[in-house]
C-alpha cells in the first residue's frame, strides 16, 4: 500500500520538472525571437520614413534610435509581445511614396496614411499583412491598379482608397474577402464592370465606387448581401437596369445612382421594401414610368433625388415624408398641366425640415398653391420655373423668410409682384422672368440687400426702376428687357453701386441723357440698353468700364460724336450703336481693338474715310449702311471712293524752291545717318529678336505630367497667385525645364495665360526668360489644363539671394549672398530687358510686375525678366487723349512694386 502512494507523489515531481524546463526554454525561445522581430519592425519604420520626402510638421523627428519604436509618433505596439500593431499617420501632409517594407509589419492590424500626399502605387507587400484589419489610404495621390493579392489579407474590415488617381479593373479577387464591411474606392480612374464576385461579401455594409468610369450593368448579386446599407455607384457609365434584388435590402440607408445611364421603371412596393432608405438619388439617368404611390412609405427618407429623367405622371402623396430635407423633380415630363398638378405640395407642408425645392422644368399646370405659403420655414431654394401655371404669385411665399433661391420663370404667372416678397432678406437670386406680371416693380425690393441677381425679363412692368434698388449694395445682374417700363433713370441707380457685372434695360421705354455715373461700374462686362428712347450724348463716363465685352446702345436718339474716352474698352467684343443720330468721323481707335468681333454702326450720320484696318477688314464683323456721307473701306461695304481736293496751281520763286530742295536734302541726310547709326548699334538686339522665328516645341499635359513626375511636390519650385512653377526634365533628363501650371480656379489665371502668350510669342531677348512652349488643353480628369514652359534658371530668383531664408538642414551654413559686381550687372540686365521691352518691340509693353522674385539667374548669374502674365501692350491712342490719363484699371502688380501713380488712377506707362 506505501509503494502506491510512493508512484503518484514521484510523478508529481517529475511532471512538476518537466513543466519547468518547458517554461524556461520558452522564455530563452521567445527572448531570442522576440528581439529579432523588434529589430524586423524597427529597421522596416526607418525604410517608411526613408520613403517620406516632405514632411512639414517634423512628425518623423520622433523616429529615431534613441527612443523605443514603440513610443514613435503614430506608432501602436501590443503589450504583450511588444510588435506594431497600427501605424496611424493620418492627415500630416506627408508627401513621398508608401514604402514596401511597410509588408514586413507583421503584426499590423491598421495602416492609416489617409489624408496625405503620398504618390506612387500601391505596394503589393501589403498583401502578406495577413492580420492586417483595417486599410485606409485615401485622399491621396496614389496611382497604379489595385494589388489583386490585397485578397490574402483575410482578415480585412475595412478598405478605403478613395480620393486617389488608381486606374485599371477593381480586382475579382476581392470577392474573397469573406470579413469585409466596408469597401470605397470612389473618386478613381478605375475602368471595368462591378465583379460578380462580390456576391461573396456576405458581410459587406458598405460599397462606395462613386466617380469612376465603370460600365457595363450592374450585376445581380445583392440577394446575399443582406448587411448593405449603402449603394454608391453615381457618376459612372453604368448601364443597364437596377438589379431587383437592390430593392429588397430592407437595410438600405443610402442608394446614389446619379449621373449613369440607367434605364427602367421603379417597381410599384418601392418604399415598402426599403423602410429604412434615407437617401435615395437616381438623378440624370433615362427612367422612365411614374413615381410608385408606395414611396410615401419611405418615410425616413431625408434626400430623394429623381430630376433628369422622363418621368411622367401625377406626383404621388408625400404626407408621410416629414424627415424630407431635398426634394428634386426637376426636369422631367411631370404633371398633366391641370389644376391639381401641385396638391402634393401641401403634403411638404409637413416636413419641417425641408431646404430644397425643385419642381422645375416639368409640365405642371394650375395655380402654385396657398399652402406653399406653409412650407418650411428653413427652406432655402425653391425652383418653380418651365412650367405650365397660371394665376397669381401667393402672397404669403413672403414667410419663407430664408429663402435665398426663388425662381419662377417661364410660367404664365399674372398681377403684380407681390410687395412681400421684400421680406425675404436673405434672398440672393429672384428670377420672375417671362411671365405676364404686371404693375410696378416693388419698392421693397430694397430691403432685399443680399440679393446679386434679379430677372424681371419678358414681363408687362410698368413705371419705373424704383429708387430703393439703389440699396441693393450687391446686385450684380439686373435684367429688365422687353417691358413697357418709362421714366429717365435716375443716377443714384446706377452710381450708389458698382457691384453691376450684367445690366439690360433694353426695348422699354425709358427716356432721357443716360447717367454719366455709368462711369462708377468699374466690373461692368455687359450692358445693353437698346431700343429705348435715350436721348443726348453718349456718356463719356464709358470709358471708365474697362471690363465692358458687349455693349448694345442701338435703336435710341444718342447724337453728337462718338466719345474719344471709349478708346479705353480695349476688351470689348461687340459694339452695337446703330440707328441713332451719331455723327462725326468714326474713330480711328476702333481699329486697334483687337478683341472686337461685331461693330454696327449702321443708320447713323457719321461722315469721311471708313477706317482700314482691324475689324474694318472683315465685311461680315462690320456693317457701315446707312451713312450717306461715309467713303472709302472695303468694296462690300458699298460705298464711294474718298474725294481728296487737289491743291490750286501755283508758281513758286525759284529762290523758294532752292531752300525747299535744299532742306529736304539735308533732312534726308539726317534720316540716313540716324538709320545706319540704329542698325550698327542695334545689331546685337536684332540678332537675339531673329530667334523668334524658332519653332516652339509640342509638349502634351501627358509629356509635362512624366516630365515633371506627375507634378509632385518635390519638383516644386514656386507658387503665386494665378499658378505653380514645377522643375522638369526632357529627353531622358538632357533638357531641364520650368513648367508653370496656370490654377484655373483663380478668376484671373486664364486671362493672365493669355496674355503671357500674347507678350512673349515675338519677343526674344538675352535678359527676357524664354519660353519653350505652351499647353493648352484638359487633364485626365477632363478639366482645362494650361500651361507655359520656360528655359530653367539654375540659381532661382533674384528674391532668393538679396532675402534668402534658411531651409532645414542650412541652418549652420552661411547664406549666399551677391556681391557688388554682381548686383551692378544685373540692374544693368534688367535696364536692358526694359529698354527692349519699351523702345524695340513694335508695340510697347509695359511688364507692371517688375520685383526681385520676377528676376531669374542663369548658372552665369545673368538676370532675364520673367512672368508676363499682368504685362499691358500700349496701343497709339488719339492725339488728343493725355498719355496719363486716368483709368480705372484698378492697381496692378504687387504691394510695394506698384508706382504710386497706379494707385491715384493714372494709365500704366513706361515710367512707371
Amino acid at each position: 500500500m506505501g509503494i502506491y502512494k510512493f508512484f503518484p507523489s514521484l510523478s508529481v515531481v517529475f511532471f512538476s520538472s518537466l513543466c519547468m524546463h518547458a517554461v524556461i526554454l520558452n522564455s530563452c525561445l521567445s527572448f531570442s525571437l522576440g528581439t529579432e522581430s523588434d529589430e524586423t519592425d524597427s529597421l522596416a519604420l526607418l525604410q517608411i520614413k526613408d520613403s517620406i520626402t516632405d514632411d512639414p510638421s517634423g512628425v518623423m523627428a520622433s523616429w529615431n534610435q534613441t527612443v523605443q519604436f514603440c513610443h514613435w509618433r503614430g506608432v501602436t505596439c501590443g503589450r504583450r509581445h511588444q510588435r506594431i500593431t497600427g501605424l496611424n499617420l493620418e492627415s500630416l501632409n506627408l508627401t513621398g511614396s508608401i514604402s514596401p517594407h511597410v509588408g514586413n509589419l507583421s503584426f499590423l492590424r491598421v495602416l492609416n496614411l489617409q489624408n496625405n500626399s503620398f504618390s506612387h502605387e500601391i505596394p503589393p507587400e501589403i498583401g502578406r499583412l495577413h492580420r492586417l484589419q483595417d486599410l485606409l489610404l485615401n485622399n491621396n495621390s496614389l496611382g497604379g491598379e489595385i494589388p489583386s493579392n490585397l485578397s490574402a489579407c483575410s482578415q480585412l474590415l475595412q478598405i478605403d482608397l478613395g480620393h486617389n488617381s488608381l486606374v485599371g479593373r477593381i480586382p475579382e479577387e476581392l470577392g474573397t474577402l469573406s470579413n469585409l464591411r466596408i469597401l470605397v474606392i470612389r473618386y478613381n480612374n478605375l475602368r471595368g464592370s462591378v465583379p460578380y464576385s462580390f456576391r461573396n461579401l456576405s458581410t459587406l455594409e458598405v460599397l462606395s465606387a462613386s466617380s469612376n468610369y465603370l460600365n457595363g450593368s450592374i450585376p445581380d448579386i445583392f440577394s446575399q448581401l443582406k448587411k448593405l446599407t449603402e449603394i454608391r455607384f453615381a457618376d459612372n457609365s453604368l448601364s443597364g437596369m437596377i438589379p431587383s434584388s437592390i430593392f429588397n435590402l430592407s437595410s438600405l440607408i443610402r442608394f446614389s445612382l446619379q449621373l449613369n445611364e440607367i434605364q427602367g421603371t421603379f417597381p410599384s412596393d418601392l418604399g415598402i421594401f426599403s423602410p429604412s432608405l434615407q437617401y435615395f438619388d437616381i438623378a440624370s439617368n433615362q427612367f422612365s414610368g411614374t413615381i410608385p404611390v408606395s414611396i410615401s412609405n419611405a418615410s425616413s427618407l431625408g434626400h430623394l433625388g429623381m430630376q433628369g429623367n422622363s418621368l411622367h405622371g401625377k406626383v404621388p402623396s408625400l404626407a408621410n415624408l416629414h424627415k424630407l430635407e431635398r426634394f428634386s423633380l426637376t426636369s422631367n415630363n411631370l404633371g398633366s398641366g391641370g389644376l391639381n398638378d401641385l396638391s402634393f405640395i401641401c403634403d411638404l407642408t409637413k416636413a419641417t425640415n425641408l431646404k430644397h425645392l425643385g419642381i422645375n422644368m416639368n409640365n405642371f399646370g394650375g395655380v402654385l398653391p396657398e399652402c406653399t405659403a406653409n412650407l418650411s420655414s428653413s427652406l432655402a431654394r425653391f425652383y418653380v420655373s418651365d412650367n405650365k401655371l397660371v394665376g397669381r404669385l401667393p402672397n404669403g411665399i413672403g414667410n419663407l423668410v430664408k429663402l435665398e433661391s426663388l425662381f419662377l420663370s417661364m410660367n404664365q404667372f399674372s398681377g403684380e409682384i407681390p410687395p412681400a416678397l421684400g421680406k425675404l432678406q436673405n434672398l440672393y437670386q429672384l428670377d420672375l422672368a417671362i411671365n405676364s406680371l404686371s404693375g410696378e416693380i416693388p419698392s421693397s425690393f430694397g430691403n432685399l440687400s443680399r440679393l446679386t441677381k434679379l430677372y424681371l425679363d419678358d414681363n408687362n412692368l410698368q413705371g419705373n426702376i424704383p429708387l430703393s434698388l439703389a440699396d441693393c449694395h450687391n446686385l450684380e445682374i439686373l435684367s429688365v428687357p422687353r417691358n413697357n417700363l418709362s421714366g429717365i433713370i435716375s443716377s443714384k441707380i446706377i452710381g450708389l453701386s458698382s457691384s453691376y457685372i450684367f445690366l439690360d434695360l433694353s426695348r422699354n421705354r425709358f427716356t432721357g441723357p443716360f447717367p454719366q455715373e455709368v462711369g462708377k461700374l468699374i466690373n461692368l462686362e455687359y450692358l445693353d440698353i437698346s431700343e429705348n428712347m435715350f436721348s443726348g450724348e453718349i456718356p463719356s463716363g464709358l470709358g471708365s468700364c474697362i471690363k465692358v465685352e458687349e455693349l448694345h446702345m442701338q435703336g435710341n436718339f444718342f447724337q453728337e460724336t462718338i466719345p474719344l474716352s471709349l478708346a479705353s474698352l480695349r476688351g470689348i467684343q461687340e459694339l452695337n450703336l446703330s440707328r441713332n443720330n451719331l455723327s462725326g468721323k468714326i474713330p480711328e481707335f476702333l481699329e486697334s481693338f483687337k478683341l472686337l468681333q461685331s461693330l454696327n454702326l449702321s443708320d447713323n450720320n457719321f461722315e469721311g474715310m471708313v477706317p482700314a484696318k482691324g475689324v474694318f477688314t472683315n465685311a461680315t464683323a462690320t456693317s457701315v449702311r446707312g451713312n450717306g456721307n461715309l467713303c472709302g473701306g472695303l468694296l462690300e461695304f458699298h460705298l464711294p471712293k474718298c474725294k481728296f481736293k487737289q491743291p490750286k496751281k501755283g508758281g513758286l520763286s525759284l529762290t523758294l524752291k532752292l531752300i525747299i530742295s535744299i532742306g529736304c536734302a539735308l533732312l534726308g541726310g539726317t534720316f540716313a545717318f540716324t538709320f545706319l547709326y540704329h542698325c550698327c548699334v542695334r545689331r546685337d538686339i536684332k540678332d537675339d529678336s531673329s530667334s523668334g522665328s524658332e519653332k516652339f516645341i509640342r509638349l502634351s499635359y501627358q509629356s509635362l505630367l512624366k516630365a515633371t513626375d506627375g507634378f509632385s511636390s518635390s519638383n516644386l519650385i514656386g507658387a503665386g497667385s494665378f499658378g505653380s512653377v514645377y522643375q522638369g526634365s526632357l529627353d531622358q533628363g538632357e533638357t531641364t525645364i520650368a513648367v508653370k501650371v496656370l490654377n484655373l480656379v483663380h478668376p484671373g489665371a486664364s486671362k493672365s495665360f493669355k496674355a503671357e502668350c500674347e507678350a512673349l510669342k515675338n519677343i526674344r531677348h538675352r535678359n527676357l526668360v524664354k519660353v519653350l512652349s505652351a499647353c493648352s488643353g484638359v487633364d485626365y480628369h477632363g478639366h482645362d489644363f494650361k500651361a507655359l514652359i520656360y528655359e530653367y534658371m539654375v540659381n532661382g530668383s533674384l528674391d532668393e539671394w538679396l532675402h534668402p531664408v534658411p531651409t532645414v538642414g542650412e541652418t549652420n551654413e552661411s547664406p549666399r549672398s551677391l556681391t557688388f559686381s554682381q548686383r551692378l550687372n544685373i540692374a544693368i540686365d534688367v535696364a536692358m530687358a526694359l529698354d527692349y521691352l519699351h523702345h524695340q518691340c513694335e508695340t510697347p509693353i509695359v511688364h507692371c510686375d517688375l520685383k526681385p522674385s520676377n528676376v531669374l539667374l542663369n548658372d552665369d548669374m545673368i538676370g532675364h525678366v520673367g512672368d508676363f502674365g499682368l504685362a499691358r501692350f500700349l496701343l497709339k491712342l488719339p492725339d488728343s487723349c493725355s498719355g496719363n490719363q486716368s483709368s480705372s484699371l484698378g492697381v496692378k502688380g504687387t504691394i510695394g512694386y506698384t508706382p504710386p501713380e497706379y494707385g491715384m488712377g493714372n494709365e500704366v506707362w513706361t515710367q512707371g
